[in-house]
């Protein structure tokens, strides 16, 4: 009877676990902070050293056109060398966004007011020639709300930003990808919805490679998995309302490959708790572990941001301490079922390459025991595992090579 109880087991794993027949199995996991990468406190070989830690596969990092060449024809790329070249030297990829417009681009305006078309393509062509290796960028950021473009246009996006950028960086690059939208989750103030923009950028005639998205909650009791807004006449697309991105991206481009830029859950007032951010870090992963045509999920920030008014979405807070989702981001564990007795997990063990060794511990009345034995991931450092544990205890993956542990994870 036990290859029945065992083939039982492997069908459950199967079956939850399992990404659908065209799921992104390869996604990979990054990160963006901007400020704290290029300014932030220390050296940035320590900075790089933090970023090697939580395992990240791909930081996403934007060039500010309007501080890079405030004045026509001497752009200062010193900034943007130190950190592109240093991520190149780790070996971590990056996906670069370009975004803002200088005075003279755009009529001596505001840097989210479109520039002309052809000043923003030489842009682009510069940056990709001088940042040859870098084979994934961004045009622009947020389009789709007015503080961050105006006007506030998918038609002007297209003509004055995106297909002259994607044309300019294949030119220099002709194995670069280009992914236009770089979409809100909701159309904010003045803005335009994500559904209505995709279907705009095709009307305009977009030209892309991949369509990226930043899928934020639209409330902090929404999971990667439920809620979100899904009336019939609602546009705002989440996490939650994924396939919703899928099917607009679809219509309007054919299967192009999807990005997810910038996502995350805020801790303290109005945001949830420290354990519910780690928790739900390994929801999202999941989440487009199962989903199709991904690419990309990029956590933001690293570091929560000075003022409580901005994103405490980081993985440390603004003194530098550890959140529980610091310990989550290398090592995101989610339960994922149960089968009979046994809680089904699901998680990743990112630093490193290749399949990894790991082990599962149960917290009990005397302290963490470990569960079974030393285990392996998959190539790409995934990990599926049943244990027997109790709901209401906590479980917590060990990673043996750099002696470190994930968050806890409380059994339900």
């Amino acid at each position: 009877m036990r290859w029945l109880l065992t083939l039982a087991l492997t069908c459950a794993l199967s079956g939850v676990l399992a990404p659908s027949g065209s799921a992104a199995s390869g996604v990979r996991f990054g990160i963006q902070d901007d400020a704290w990468l290029a300014q932030g406190p220390g050296t940035l070989e320590s900075r790089l050293d933090r970023l090697e830690g939580l395992g990240v596969d791909v930081v996403r990092f934007n060039l500010h056109w309007n501080e890079i060449e405030p004045t026509r024809g001497s752009p200062d790329w010193a900034s943007s060398d130190a950190v592109l070249q240093g991520l190149r030297a780790r070996r971590i990829g990056a996906v670069v966004g370009l975004v803002g417009s200088p005075r003279w681009a755009n009529g001596g305006r505001a840097s989210n007011y479109a520039p002309t078309a052809a000043s923003f393509a030489a842009f682009a062509r510069a940056a990709a020639s001088r940042y040859a290796w870098v084979r994934e960028w961004l045009v622009w950021n947020e389009p789709n709300q007015a503080r961050w473009l105006k006007p506030t246009s998918p038609a002007v996006y297209v003509r004055s930003l995106l297909n002259p950028a994607y044309a300019a960086i294949h030119a220099a690059n002709p194995r670069a990808r280009v992914a236009g939208g770089v979409t809100a989750p909701r159309a904010g103030s003045a803005g335009v919805s994500p559904v209505k923009w995709i279907r705009g950028m095709d009307a305009a005639g977009a030209r892309l490679d991949a369509y990226a998205h930043h899928p934020y909650p639209g409330r902090p009791s929404d999971s990667p998995f439920a809620g979100g807004c899904r009336q019939a006449d609602c546009e705002t697309i989440t996490m939650a309302t994924l396939e919703r991105l899928l099917a607009e991206v679809t219509k309007a481009f054919g299967p192009k490959r999807i990005w997810l830029t910038e996502y995350g859950y805020q801790t303290g007032p109005g945001g949830v708790s420290p354990q519910r951010q780690a928790e739900l870090l390994g929801q999202a992963a999941l989440r487009v572990y199962k989903a199709p045509r991904i690419d990309l999920l990029i956590h933001y920030l690293v570091v929560d941001e000075p003022t409580s008014a901005r994103f405490q979405s980081g993985l440390f807070t603004t003194s530098g301490a550890p959140k529980l989702a610091a310990l989550a981001f290398p090592l995101p564990l989610v339960q994922a079922g149960r089968s009979g007795g046994d809680v089904v997990l699901w998680g990743q063990v990112r630093p490193g390459l290749g399949a990894q060794s790991y082990r599962v511990q149960l917290r009990s009345a005397s302290g963490w025991r470990f569960v079974g034995g030393t285990r392996r991931t998959s190539a790409r450092g995934y990990l599926s595992a049943a244990v027997t544990a109790p709901r209401g205890s906590l479980v917590r993956t060990f990673f043996p090579r750099d002696g470190t542990y994930g968050a806890p994870l409380f059994v339900r």
